[in-house]
């Protein structure tokens, strides 16, 4: 296996401050190389929860929750706190498949007097010393939104509703508007009852998860009015929160017209495997080391996949504005812990590409994941915690979401031209153009000049992740893929690496 991280460890600085001061110099007539041209009006805004994580307890399946948890001091540990705040997620939900029987009620108050319960789906006992607090807590830390899911009356699930040892798993719209007064209200008596006098002001509310993905349960119809009376439920305890309702398989026009007047985002999940059906497909086991260049071509299909899947949810909602809210994403490859191609940095570029997907959807896509957070075997995780002990590190995927979210303008504007091997977005802010550029090639670089229609670039920095694309990032071997800063020559003449993931800032003005 090559490790070509060495001359990556180090974060350089940018070009000395007197290049900010020089005007890019346009390509000259003769200089007959590709172009990335910009078109810098703004086309729409860019939602930051583009970029939000997804935590679920995950039991005995992937120590999720529990591994992230310091249970001898009460707290977080650090380096998950650290890790996390370098993700910078701007959202984060907590629930899954575990709300449908979830009870939150024995996730708060005195930890000696919580409630473990059954992880039903997951495995294992949930001691719920991590409850409503101490998630909301992490959040704070991070400076993520916090995103509860309700247990949507087991989402119609029988196996859910009732556990093995036979207390009720389900819950309605009264304990639904409950948890939002416990979180909301400034006057709630339970939660100052429990110390923490001011109020959470949880703002994104999901109701269920996954409600139409098991036959036997809920129908679209029960399922929307279910929705309405949840939402008039929740919204008598505080009539500013946001509701995302379930809108997948077939159900997103159906729901908005029975409930859409209640609801701020319409949700639909996407795990899923781009070579689903193909017997000889490499993104299996550990296939992937036997042919890496055909292992780095399927990985770059993906973003063909997932594209489709958008596309069919946009036309499922049809003319209403209702944004879209991807809140669950990843890669379901089969293999132990997911598939350990997942931790090659192919893997990462191919995940950009999904990113970069989300922004060219941006217009209807308004909430977006691509990881399951964190954990300790799945190969699906942004954020890997090494249990019992060691340092949590990011994953592929979270290197490249880390570098668009600190790279990233607020209005998506229009790429008009680029070179066949690059896959490029762009948004700005201000005077400032971004560029997330995945050169899709995996050995061979790309080099382009880079122009703003009717705009003169004074500066510019390149923010660059790149590796063989056969490197693993593992917890010998973590930090090797980080972040290189670059300065753009004043030619505005630039290189991208074979298998890179650049982020490209641009000061411009008037031409």
């Amino acid at each position: 296996m090559k490790t070509h991280g060495s001359t990556r460890r180090q974060f350089i600085k940018a070009a000395g401050a007197g290049m900010a001061a020089l005007t890019i110099r346009p390509a000259q007539a003769g200089d007959r190389i590709a172009s990335i041209v910009v078109d810098p009006e703004p086309l729409f805004d860019l939602s930051p929860y583009l970029y939000m994580q997804f935590m679920e307890p995950l039991g005995t399946t992937d120590g999720s929750v529990a591994a992230a948890w310091d249970f001898g001091r009460d707290c977080w540990r650090e380096d998950v706190v650290e890790v996390t705040k370098k993700l910078s997620p701007t959202l984060i939900r907590w629930g899954g498949c575990f709300i449908s029987y979830y009870r939150w009620k024995e996730g708060v108050g005195p930890r000696d007097q919580r409630k473990p319960m059954l992880n039903m789906c997951w495995g294992g006992i949930e001691t719920n010393q991590v409850g409503t607090g101490e998630f909301v807590d992490f959040c704070r830390q991070v400076g993520a939104e916090p995103l509860p899911c309700v247990n949507f009356e087991s989402d119609g699930r029988e196996y859910w509703q009732r556990s093995p040892k036979g207390d009720i798993r389900s819950a309605g719209p009264e304990e639904a508007a409950e948890w939002v007064r416990y979180c909301n209200a400034p006057d709630s008596k339970e939660r100052r009852s429990h110390g923490v006098n001011e109020p959470y002001n949880v703002r994104l509310w999901q109701i269920g998860n996954e409600t139409s993905y098991d036959r036997n349960a809920f129908d679209c119809e029960t399922a929307a009015r279910r929705t309405v009376a949840f939402a008039k439920a929740m919204r008598q305890q505080d009539p500013t929160i946001e509701l995302i309702g379930w809108g997948d398989s077939g159900w997103a026009r159906r729901m908005l017209e029975i409930a859409g007047e209640h609801l701020q985002y319409i949700a639909f999940h996407h795990m899923f495997n781009p070579d689903r059906g193909l017997a000889n497909s490499p993104l299996r086991g550990i296939e992937y080391r036997k042919d890496p260049a055909w292992t780095w071509e399927r990985l770059m299909n993906a973003a063909n996949v997932h594209e489709a899947r958008i596309k069919w949810m946009r036309e499922q909602v049809g003319n209403n504005p209702t944004p879209l809210a991807l809140t669950e994403c990843h890669f379901a490859l089969p293999g132990r812990n997911r598939c350990e191609v997942l931790s090659t940095w192919a893997a990462g570029v191919a995940n950009a590409r999904l990113l970069n997907v989300h922004e060219r959807h941006g217009d209807r896509l308004k909430i977006a994941t691509l990881a399951d957070f964190c954990g300790t075997r799945w190969q699906v995780n942004a954020v890997m915690i090494p249990v019992p002990g060691g340092r949590s590190y990011m994953m592929p995927v979270a290197l490249v979401m880390s570098l668009y979210r600190h790279h990233s303008g607020s209005k998506a504007v229009k790429v008009t031209t680029a070179p066949g091997d690059l896959d490029v977005t762009a948004s700005r802010t201000g005077d400032r153009i971004y560029l997330h550029v995945v050169n899709t090639n995996r050995d061979r670089p790309v080099t382009t000049q880079l122009q703003v229609n009717g705009k003169a670039i004074s500066s510019g920095r390149i923010f660059e992740l790149a590796a063989d694309p056969e490197f693993e990032v593992i917890e010998t071997q973590p930090n090797e893929i980080v972040p290189v800063e670059k300065g753009l020559p004043t030619t505005g003449r630039w290189t991208f690496p074979a298998a890179s993931v650049s982020s490209v800032e641009l000061s411009v003005q008037q031409a």
